[in-house]
């Protein structure tokens, strides 16, 4: 296991073209199982999910996040795969749907590198947006 740092960005554009845009450093731990890597994580005040931890595994042509804690949830991204889901939150559980646009990811051999995720979300009709995750490994 690996202690990293991690500039993770996030911008999310409602329907209506409304933009919510967040960006943190935080530390991290990265380390490898069989051909699997994972990022770990705690959330905080800025992401809006303090009291999370995140946990990021990227397998071939798929990339996962799981969070822990106060939200829980998991989204699974496929590039033009919908994936349905319960978002679970301190407010009740909401049906969400994700639909991954696109997703690039690299890692160098001195663990360098940057996940980038672009998909739509629809959580339960309340609220839809597309939505831009990048987490750059520094």
């Amino acid at each position: 296991m690996k202690n990293v740092m991690l500039k993770i960005q996030g911008l999310q554009t409602s329907i209506d073209g409304e933009e919510n845009e967040i960006e943190l450093i935080t530390e991290g731990k990265l380390y490898q199982k069989g051909n699997a890597m994972y990022l770990v994580y705690e959330e905080s005040e800025l992401s809006g999910m303090e009291g999370c931890t995140t946990t990021v595994k990227v397998i071939q042509d798929q990339i996962s996040m799981k969070r822990f804690g106060k939200a829980k949830s998991e989204i699974i991204f496929e590039k033009g795969k919908p994936y349905n889901t319960n978002y679970h939150t301190p407010y009740g559980m909401f049906d969400m749907e994700v639909l991954t646009k696109d997703m690039t990811y690299s890692l160098t051999d001195e663990y360098k590198g940057e996940l980038f995720i672009e998909y739509f979300v629809n959580l339960e009709g309340i609220a839809e947006s597309t939505n831009q995750l990048r987490i750059k490994i520094m």
